[in-house]
């Protein structure tokens, strides 16, 4: 009643004005959207797991690659290994042919993972990143505060050539719950120390030396896909006696 004899008062300016602030007041007190993503994976990167992976650099008695002359020797001598894109791997085109490389023993995990998964899903697998040096290291670091230190018992194993960085974005629900299961046994039998890295959304995997050894006991994933057999032929024989 009070607004209706105001605006008889005062005229339609009021009113105009009164709707308007209304209208402004209820606009100020929209919800705002929640922007979240769940995040719940099975390796979550921590300092115990890097000090994990130092050990095994350490026990290994692996130098940290310092520029790239140190770089191309251990390439030169064969102690770091060219990682072979294929059917079942490709590269982040990003990653500096120089640096697709790392020790055979974890060259022959990244075959064998991605065999295995482009034998479940037919698709293909992406290294993100392989060796580095520890100038590449510095200048990394200089970018991304989640990056791992250069030196000290926490610093990067991917700079003794042990460590793939294999994609995560892209994946669906179920590939990752099947990475997860891999790497889980995989851990369970003290091959590798894996993390899921959130920011740089990746497959952390440090592998152990003992994976040479281990794989040579094992058939776990077939290499060569299996012949389709060649179709039953019936001879006159066997229909005569049908």
């Amino acid at each position: 009643m009070l607004l209706s004899l105001l605006t008889c008062l005062c005229g339609p300016l009021f009113a105009a004005t009164t709707t308007a602030a209304v209208h402004k007041r209820v606009h100020h007190f929209r919800r705002p959207r929640l922007h979240w993503t769940l995040w719940n994976p099975m390796f979550r990167p921590s300092h115990e797991s890097l000090l994990l992976q130092n050990a095994e650099v350490d026990r290994l008695e692996l130098p940290r690659i310092q520029d790239d002359d140190e770089l191309e020797a251990l390439k030169a001598s064969g102690a770091l290994q060219p990682i072979i894109a294929g059917e079942s791997l490709r590269f982040d085109p990003r990653l500096d042919p120089s640096r697709r490389y790392c020790r055979p023993w974890t060259r022959d995990f990244v075959q064998d993972i991605s065999q295995a998964y482009y034998n479940r899903f037919h698709q293909q697998i992406q290294v993100n990143s392989a060796v580095r040096t520890v100038k590449v290291q510095k200048k990394l670091r200089r970018h991304n505060r989640n990056a791992a230190p250069y030196e000290g018992d926490t610093a990067s194993s991917h700079l003794a050539g042990l460590t793939v960085d294999l994609q995560r974005r892209g994946m669906t629900q179920e590939q990752i719950h099947w990475m997860e299961h891999y790497l889980f046994y995989m851990k369970a039998l003290g091959l590798v120390e894996p993390e899921e890295e959130r920011h740089q959304w990746v497959f952390h995997i440090m592998v152990s030396g003992r994976y040479a050894d281990w794989r040579e006991t094992q058939d776990i994933v077939p290499m060569e896909r299996p012949e389709r057999p060649e179709p039953a032929t019936v001879t006159a024989d066997a229909a005569a006696a049908n």
